[in-house]
């Protein structure tokens, strides 16, 4: 990476009432900073390692734990450097609605391969990941609308620099493959998940994002006093541009504005670490998420 919804009306009131009216899901940030924790311990995980199988290996274990079925999608990836095996992982949360079609919440789980120091991406990558397996968990007893889809990107980082197409390769992969099986027309929307775990976190709204989709998080975020989603725009290349080109509604949740207690740059360092992340940020991500989601799932993300 580099750099409302007007039209439900009754609808939408309706809707909320329901989910208000029942218990709502809920995401623990404390369970989420364990899975950072264990996936940091594997060390560097770049696309292609051996690191990267026992992280997959570990967050298919998590999702089955949740009662979910993990699946792989498996491809060769042509990079800079030859070759580069990767996976991307999914597994659906099933919907109860009659209108076709599914949300995919998504996020990368590889690491940046550095050859000067141990790169360990508790919050590029780990907390993407760990995120998407306590969404899972909080989800699998909500009554969705929609299927939503949850999806581990592998390659997103560049494998040399971030230039041409040496990056976003899960992504890139994933909609082709969507798109030759004709399913790309049934993502209503794509949520991007990516470095939500600062622990100074300010989310600004990222300027290529489809605005009713980045209004329905940001309406959440005001209504549960989340602060650390602001208003200010912050266009950042990353998952979620693929998806945009291939006509897919989205918006990228990201702080890349990453840095440690003394205030060294924390994004692509050393100092990505575990220290550097916190939970509160992970819970308060996930509760104005899980906020937006009735609102994302009757909008379809259409501007």
């Amino acid at each position: 990476m580099r750099r409302l919804i007007s039209s439900c009306g009754l609808a939408l009131a309706a809707l909320g009432c329901l989910h208000a009216a029942q218990p709502g899901p809920k995401f623990d940030g404390s369970r989420a900073y364990e899975d950072i924790r264990q996936m940091v311990a594997l060390g560097p995980r770049p696309a292609g390692s051996a690191a990267i199988q026992l992280t997959r290996d570990y967050i298919k274990k998590q999702l089955v734990a949740a009662g979910l079925t993990p699946q792989e999608q498996p491809f060769d990836a042509s990079t800079p450097i030859g070759t580069v095996h990767m996976v991307n992982v999914r597994a659906t949360l099933p919907g109860s609605g009659s209108g076709g079609g599914r949300l995919v919440i998504g996020g990368h789980y590889d690491t940046k391969l550095f050859k000067e120091f141990p790169f360990v991406g508790a919050n590029d990558g780990g907390s993407s990941a760990a995120f998407l397996i306590e969404l899972a968990r909080a989800l699998k007893s909500r009554q969705n609308l929609l299927p939503i889809e949850l999806l581990f990107l592998d390659g997103e980082e560049a494998v040399v620099d971030w230039q041409g197409q040496d990056h976003t390769y899960g992504s890139r992969y994933y909609v082709d493959a969507a798109r030759k099986a004709g399913t790309l027309k049934d993502i209503k929307a794509f949520i991007l998940v990516d470095m939500i775990g600062d622990r100074d976190l300010i989310i600004k709204r990222e300027g290529n994002s489809t605005r009713s989709l980045t209004d329905a998080i940001w309406g959440a975020a005001k209504r549960l006093n989340r602060r650390e989603f602001v208003d200010e725009v912050y266009p950042v290349e990353d998952d979620h541009l693929e998806f945009l080109a291939a006509g897919v509604p989205s918006v990228d949740l990201i702080d890349l504005e990453y840095y440690t207690r003394s205030g060294e740059m924390a994004w692509h360092s050393p100092h990505d670490t575990l220290e550097n992340v916190a939970a509160g940020s992970l819970q308060a991500v996930g509760d104005v998420l899980l906020g937006a989601l009735p609102a994302l799932e009757m909008s379809g993300g259409r501007d």
